[in-house]
């Protein structure tokens, strides 16, 4: 929990990272920093985007909770590597959106996987007997193909997530619905043609953004510094600071992640950007 008073932290701005999928943890801890900015009364906050995206009720929390903060306070979001679909979602609560020329972003849309094993699972000789208080209780099971009937019944959820997705765009962004329609079709591009499309209003570094952000909140961009709020850090880095190299396992972790991820949201709607 980070804490500053009077003159120290009227001179700083606030930040927050997202990174990675956005699910339960992810929602959790962004809140969580969000009510103490907002408790603490800061000025500005910087939002740093780096997201493929992630469940849609975990990208709306946030979004609601930093279009919220927009009456109190300065909010300004950085898409860094990679903002896409649900990161693209979060980042339309910001009242400025700076991205890096290169940065991938787009990807609106909405999708449900679901994984068939009926033909392997026939080879091996395993099958399921399911009992049901209703003929849908198993859609997206993956020991058997989806029925019309089930398919019908998915396409008309993702259109009611998707259709929230592309009015929040172009709430946002003062977009007609039909111009977000236009480029709202899954497709990712760079962060040069999302400010072309309306997406971001301006291209640059974090550290751009957080100058923006100072400017915005009647600060000395050239004296204002960033306070993070609600980072991890392993017992590692809080020994060490400043050392992000000392982890020889984190390309494992972060794949073990991503699967853990996979398994907890299958059959859940996702505004989720997939290579």
């Amino acid at each position: 929990m980070v804490w500053l008073i009077g003159k120290r932290r009227g001179k700083k701005i606030a930040r927050v990272e997202i990174t990675g999928a956005i699910a339960s943890e992810t929602r959790q801890r962004v809140l969580k920093a969000l009510k103490t900015i907002e408790e603490q009364k800061w000025r500005a906050l910087l939002v740093r985007i780096d997201s493929p995206g992630g469940t849609v009720g975990d990208s709306q929390e946030i979004y609601t909770a930093l279009k919220h903060l927009q009456s109190k306070l300065k909010v300004v979001a950085s898409f860094g590597n990679i903002s896409a679909s649900g990161g693209v979602y979060v980042g339309m609560g910001a009242e400025k959106i700076v991205a890096n020329p290169g940065t991938i972003t787009g990807s609106i849309g909405v999708i449900v996987r679901g994984n068939n094993l009926e033909r392997l699972l026939d080879k091996i000789g395993v099958s399921f007997q399911v009992v049901k208080s209703g003929p849908y209780k198993d859609i997206l099971s993956f020991d058997r193909e989806l029925t019309d009937e089930e398919k019908q019944i998915l396409q008309a959820l993702i259109d009611t997530s998707y259709n929230q997705f592309v009015e929040t765009v172009a709430q946002a962004r003062n977009l007609s619905i039909d111009t977000v329609h236009g480029f709202a079709d899954g497709r990712i591009f760079t962060g040069e043609q999302a400010k072309a499309l309306g997406v971001v209003d301006d291209l640059g570094t974090e550290e751009q953004a957080r100058r923006w952000a100072a400017e915005l909140a009647d600060l000395n961009p050239d004296k204002t510094e960033c306070v993070t709020f609600g980072e991890k850090k392993s017992p590692i880095k809080r020994f060490l600071p400043g050392n992000n190299e000392i982890d020889t396992n984190l390309t494992w972790k972060r794949a073990r992640d991503w699967l853990e991820f996979e398994l907890a949201t299958n059959g859940q709607p996702l505004w989720l950007y997939r290579p």
